[in-house]
């Protein structure tokens, strides 16, 4: 499985992006995609997870009411609308598919095994 992640840029305070997560490849072969970020000098944390089968979707205390998940299949395509966003956000967000992941593991970055290579959100004040 490969991913290419996009969509990030630059906003100011309050404002939105939506990022976008292709995926190709053996793309029929994983449970869960996730989103995680990593801002400068902190460890990477989990954003949001979604696993089509059973529906499952999960988010991080500090994005929770303010990000959405979603996915095309159609298109391989998981996305993440960031609304409302704040300076707190700003961090390099990566996208995550997982072969094995199961609903009480998708918050852990251990249950993913394929990233994408990271897109750049900066949220100015």
């Amino acid at each position: 499985v490969q991913l290419q992640a996009s969509g990030g840029g630059l906003v100011q305070a309050g404002g939105y992006l939506r990022l976008s997560c292709a995926a190709s490849g053996r793309t029929f072969s994983y449970r869960a995609v996730g989103w995680f970020r990593q801002a400068a000098g902190k460890e990477r944390e989990f954003v949001a997870g979604t696993m089509p089968i059973g529906a499952i979707t999960s988010y991080g205390d500090s994005v929770k009411g303010r990000f959405t998940i979603s996915r095309d299949s159609a298109k391989n395509t998981v996305y993440l609308q960031m609304n409302s966003l704040n300076p707190e956000d700003t961090a390099v967000y990566f996208c995550a598919a997982g072969t094995r992941t199961i609903a009480s593991t998708i918050r852990r970055q251990s249950a993913y095994n394929y990233w994408g290579q990271g897109t750049l959100v900066t949220v100015s004040s």
